[in-house]
């Protein structure tokens, strides 16, 4: 079943087998240029594929947005130690859901993306490794991979190309921290999941302290078709160093929530009004999250910008995972911020100082000014305790809690303000910061 009716303004690239028929199947996939990018590649040098993908200008598409082809190229190929492909499908940001629908609708173009990648390092072993909670998607994966392996697309010797790939979906246990790609290693170790010291970076030292490729689901998903059609178109499809489509995740106030497959630099308002049909009711835009709850809230009068990663983060935010989260007028931005405060205080790992403190004074003072004991010191206090979490954690989930923390009590302060003034009560002293 598709999560939403298609717009007429998407681009389909990685989407295009959406709504076929029995489209997980390998005979789909087959029928619909399925691996003829894979046997091109072999026909390929490492260093020809590599050199493909960045002429694509393909970006990660997990949040941190780093040039796919410049990070396989710092795999040393010459190195004695095995070499690993592993697929971060442990999407847990907030205000994202794309990922699973690639792997429930076509995993085939995953697997091939695998391999591709695979060859363009010199990988023989991979593993996927997927969010607790996507159960029946991990059903899915496996069927797909033995289909692979019953047609001869994985194992010993693919299609007689003399190359050989085995590939294992692995489940996480629910943790967002395990989306840190660190983190995510040591989970697919066996160990607890919480993150490495960097460097080394996983490119060098990644599982079993081996060289190791580690991207995300869509980040795969989209080789194919850059080897199949080329790098430079693939590129063309976007802006200038942000090549190629990407999913976004529309929800919130908008009349057509759903996950849509647009160019590279869509204008954000266009997003909201012409594919998501406008926000209900007839009410004004007040704010968007422009790429999962980690990052730094938009005004409405700053929605006005083509969503790629370069445009959003001159705006103050980032694109991140693609989770664009859309604001009526009459939303509370106090709740909307105790609510995130509350998801990174339960997910923080406890591994470093800053985050597992951190996290715990933002989830409370927040507590304090949502249930009516709020002072107008508080609002500053939030802004202190986040800045100085910034670029003080092991990993990026301080940040993650730290910077809309900061742009909500910014951008909004006068609301907070108000909302203080309006709740307070004489019981205001019970609501304590320990609650």
């Amino acid at each position: 079943m598709l999560y939403n009716e298609p717009s007429p303004l998407e681009v389909k690239i990685l989407t295009r087998r959406f709504g076929l028929p029995n489209s997980a199947s390998i005979d789909t996939y087959l029928a619909t240029d399925g691996y003829k990018a894979f046997l091109k590649a072999r026909e390929m040098t490492p260093e020809q594929i590599i050199e493909e993908v960045k002429a694509s200008n393909l970006r990660g598409r997990g949040g941190a947005g780093f040039p796919t082809g410049m990070k396989w190229g710092f795999v040393p190929r010459q190195s004695p130690k095995p070499k690993y492909i592993v697929v971060n499908a442990d999407e847990g940001e907030p205000g994202t859901c794309k990922d699973r629908l690639l792997m429930e609708h076509d995993p085939h173009q995953l697997i091939e993306g695998i391999l591709i990648a695979a060859l363009a390092v010199g990988a023989r072993l991979g593993y996927v490794y997927i969010r607790g909670e996507y159960r029946y998607v991990i059903g899915i994966m496996d069927g797909a991979i033995a289909e692979a392996y019953e047609r001869g697309w994985l194992g010993k010797n693919i299609q007689g190309t003399g190359f050989d790939f085995d590939l294992y979906t692995h489940t996480g246990a629910g943790s967002y921290e395990c989306g840190e790609e660190s983190a995510l290693l040591e989970s697919l170790e066996g160990k607890r999941g919480v993150p490495r010291i960097r460097p080394p970076f996983p490119a060098v030292a990644g599982l079993y302290q081996c060289p190791t490729v580690l991207n995300n689901v869509e980040t795969f998903c989209a080789i194919p078709a850059i080897l199949r059609d080329g790098g430079a178109a693939f590129a063309a499809l976007g802006t200038p160093r942000n090549g190629g489509t990407r999913l976004f995740c529309l929800s919130g106030h908008v009349n057509k929530p759903g996950v849509y497959e647009l160019p590279m630099g869509f204008n954000l308002l266009r997003m909201i009004h012409e594919v998501g049909g406008g926000i209900p009711n007839g009410k004004k835009l007040k704010a968007v999250i422009p790429g999962g709850s980690s990052c730094p809230v938009l005004r409405a009068d700053e929605c006005d910008l083509a969503m790629d990663f370069d445009s959003v983060a001159k705006a103050g935010s980032m694109l991140g995972s693609g989770g664009v989260i859309v604001m009526d007028e009459d939303t509370c931005m106090v709740t909307a911020l105790w609510r995130i405060m509350r998801f990174y205080q339960h997910e923080s790992c406890g591994w470093c100082i800053p985050c597992r403190e951190g996290t715990t004074w933002l989830k409370n003072l927040m507590h304090r000014i949502h249930q009516g004991g709020g002072r107008s010191a508080d609002i500053d206090l939030v802004g202190d305790v986040a800045r100085n979490m910034l670029g003080r954690t092991f990993c990026p989930l301080g940040d993650a809690a730290a910077m809309p923390a900061i742009s909500f009590v910014t951008k909004f302060r006068e609301e907070f303000e108000d909302y203080i003034k309006r709740r307070s009560s004489p019981l205001a002293e019970l609501v304590t910061l320990g609650a």
